[in-house]
């Protein structure tokens, strides 16, 4: 029988044990994980900013009107699927540095556009995924190529274009583009469409994240991990205050040590047989979901949505479970009505310890969901003092 970490007495809230999970159901499982509060404060203004992007892109769809801009009523009536329980203007207001709402007396109605700095950062945004091209098709290239089949539907690709630093027009500027290395063919279900990779590969030409980490680790000094047991490790980074019991270390170890298939090695065999068949590919799913993450611009990604890649990656378990059966390597959340896994090793602090160009630019975005209603008062007033300033010039201009 599969074993599973449960949260112990509650008097004990941070004290582990492997335990039977013979009755506990799927959600008390997810209520039993060990809680970072890093990670949950961070997802805590996320959710807020999930939101934001959302309003951002309906926004930057409406390329007609200069600058592009959306009206209250129409927002007002998406309020509910956007998830705006207090209504779309109380939302609107509570980021002022993101979103200016002004009245139209031509049309007379209230609309919203994105302020200078919010459109700066978009159009940032734009730049560096566009810049990044040639890393985008990589990431899209070893994502197929993890596929059992080399292909993926494209309904599931769109539903992480953005987690991968894809650019909006990516079937065009990407697909397109490199009829060398994909090709778009009709999939089973009327109007649906499958993305193959036709390049050729050899099988040992893309290397997984974390064998670059062993690499790196085994070559320190203070190497955290017995070398002798470094061929089939990962990096584990346990939630602060989570006290392990000596089971659980050396049920981690066993498993540490255990042999896999890599993420871009084909699965010739998946019969299921034995005992050791069985975690052997449990660690395979485990590597592909660790590379997935990898492969994302900010190690981070909706659950739901990488679910939608579990058969095409040959995954025959819970996505879910999986992440909370391994809390050293992921942090799963579930703030903000969705679930959301991190890969804890690429976080520090609650930032990326090593960023990218788009990610920067997104952090821009985000801090200014952080920042919400602050420093309102003081851009008011040093643009009070700006125009003071002009209007003191112009008089001078005019006495000269």
């Amino acid at each position: 029988m599969r074993t599973y970490i449960i949260k112990s007495l509650f008097k004990h809230p941070f004290t582990f044990s492997i335990t039977i999970r013979s009755k506990t159901t799927s959600a008390q499982y997810v209520a039993s994980r060990a809680r970072d509060a890093t990670f949950e404060k961070l997802m805590d203004k996320y959710k807020n900013f999930v939101k934001v992007i959302a309003i951002q892109d309906l926004i930057l769809s409406n390329p007609n009107k200069t600058p592009p801009c959306i009206s209250l009523d129409f927002l007002s009536k998406l309020s509910q699927k956007l998830h705006l329980n207090r209504g779309a203007p109380s939302f609107l207001r509570k980021y002022p540095h993101i979103f200016h709402i002004f009245y139209d007396p031509a049309k007379s109605q209230a609309f919203c556009r994105l302020t200078d700095t919010a459109l700066e950062i978009s159009r940032k945004e734009e730049e560096v995924v566009n810049a990044s091209l040639p890393l985008v098709v990589d990431r899209l290239v070893r994502l197929l190529f993890m596929s059992t089949s080399k292909s993926l539907p494209l309904r599931a690709v769109f539903k992480v274009w953005r987690e991968l630093g894809l650019p909006d027009d990516f079937e065009d500027s990407v697909i397109v583009k490199n009829p060398n290395l994909f090709r778009l063919c009709d999939g089973n279900e009327p109007h649906t469409h499958v993305l193959k990779l036709v390049g050729e590969f050899p099988g040992n030409h893309f290397t997984a994240a974390v064998e670059n980490w062993r690499v790196t680790e085994y070559c320190r000094e203070d190497c955290s991990v017995d070398r002798m047991d470094m061929r089939y490790s990962f990096k584990h980074v346990y939630p602060p205050g989570m006290r392990l019991s000596k089971t659980f270390r050396a049920k981690v170890k066993e498993w540490q040590s255990l042999p896999y298939l890599g993420p871009y090695e084909d699965l010739m065999d998946k019969k299921k047989k034995t005992k050791a068949g069985l975690k052997g590919l449990e660690k395979r799913a485990v590597a592909i979901v660790h590379e997935f993450l990898s492969l994302t611009v900010e190690k981070m990604v909706e659950v739901e949505k990488i679910s939608h890649f579990r058969n095409c990656f040959g995954i025959d378990m819970n996505i879910r479970d999986l992440f909370l059966d391994h809390p050293g390597m992921f942090y799963l959340s579930t703030k903000g009505k969705r679930h959301t896994v991190f890969l804890r090793e690429a976080y520090e602090r609650g930032r990326l310890i090593d960023p990218n160009p788009v990610y920067d630019v997104r952090r821009k975005l985000l801090d200014l969901v952080f920042l919400g209603r602050h420093d309102m008062l003081i851009s008011k007033s040093r643009s009070v003092e700006i125009d003071k300033s002009e209007e003191s010039g112009s008089e001078n201009e005019n006495v000269d």
